[in-house]
């Protein structure tokens, strides 16, 4: 069995703070469980003024929910991404609601800010808010999600995110090409949301293209990514009894949580695990060995990308060269790693 480090740098673009009536509370999912804090965002306690002739620009940024540390971070770069071009940000929570998402998009509407961006609870309520953008004429954009399946191609600037079903193939491959007669428990993120499903699609056709190679053995669906869903998910498989021989984890929160039941066993030496993510923990997951394998996903670049989108739009006219757009597989180099508190890396390789 080989047990190497490896990175994947999936990049994406997808992915704030205050609700819409209120402050928000520390992010604790998914996280790990002693997790480093993303960086606080500045509080809008006031109402932005919209932009005029020679005043600044604004722009809306609607949370689908804060209490998620990759929606979080993502609002963070988005931020420091604004700061640069010095524009202003006004950052409010859906909290996973859609009603609230519906206000949260009402209340921008009203204040008149230059531009919109939404990171969706899912495809169809993404499509509302767009169509409530247009009806207010205000450009808006999308992260986290191809919004081409729910909405006209004409109706929003972009979208930009995670080809999840190409993260999922690698890491099922990975496992295929470094563990031998490879026996994969998928410890999954949780069902509804389309991310997991989106994962699924590329897991299913990477165990099909290695079918010699390995072959998954178990799945079980988190309720919300955490790392106790990690840690309770893998010991009910272990204590199943059945033979596995590596676990791909949906996510790092995760992974840490499949490692500690596999401490508990002492099958921590024996079974590798790959994750996707790239969280801030993930790099030192990687070098300690809870990790053996990490397909990245830098939010911080999302963030930046996605506002770099809907701001050239509204203050130069251009439109982005593609209408979705994800960052292409870099290589396995620990110095390529872009954390998802690294917003200056994130904006010099957006710009470079």
């Amino acid at each position: 069995m080989k047990k190497k480090l490896a990175l994947l740098l999936t990049v994406v673009m997808v992915a704030g703070l205050a609700a819409c009536g209120g402050k928000k509370e520390a992010a604790d999912t998914p996280a790990p469980a002693e997790k480093e804090e993303a960086p606080a965002a500045e509080e809008k306690e006031e109402a932005a003024e919209p932009s005029g002739d020679g005043e600044e620009l604004v722009f809306g940024y609607i949370a689908y929910n804060m209490a998620d540390i990759w929606n979080e971070y993502s609002s963070q770069a988005f931020s420091y991404a604004a700061e640069q071009v010095g524009a202003k940000v006004v950052i409010l929570d859906a909290q996973n609601d859609v009603a609230q998402s519906i206000s949260c998009v009402e209340s921008l509407i009203q204040q008149g800010v230059d531009g919109i961006s939404i990171f969706p609870i899912s495809g169809e309520q993404g499509a509302q808010l767009i169509a409530l953008a247009n009806e207010a004429n205000i450009p808006i954009t999308v992260e986290n999600i191809d919004i081409s399946e729910y909405a006209e191609e004409g109706s929003y600037v972009s979208s930009v995110g995670c080809v999840y079903g190409d993260i999922g193939y690698a890491a099922i491959e990975w496992l295929a090409n470094n563990v031998e007669n490879a026996k994969v428990f998928y410890c999954a993120g949780a069902v509804g949301g389309g991310v997991y499903e989106a994962y699924k699609i590329g897991v299913d056709k990477s165990l099909e293209d290695n079918a010699d190679k390995i072959e998954m053995v178990g799945l079980s669906n988190s309720d919300d990514w955490s790392t106790e869903d990690g840690l309770n998910l893998t010991q009910n498989f272990i204590n199943s009894g059945t033979e596995f021989n590596c676990i791909f984890a949906n996510n790092d929160q995760m992974a840490q949580g499949c490692y500690q039941a596999l401490q508990a066993a002492g099958l921590e030496n024996d079974i590798p695990i790959v994750s996707t993510g790239g969280s801030p923990d993930a790099y030192a997951f990687l070098e300690s060995g809870v990790e053996a394998a990490n397909m990245t996903a830098p939010v911080s670049i999302q963030g930046i990308q996605t506002f770099m989108n809907i701001y050239n739009y509204v203050a130069n006219g251009e439109e982005p060269a593609e209408k979705f757009s994800s960052l292409p597989v870099a290589g396995d180099d620990l110095s390529a790693w872009i954390d998802w508190a690294d917003f200056e890396g994130a904006w010099d390789y957006v710009n470079k």
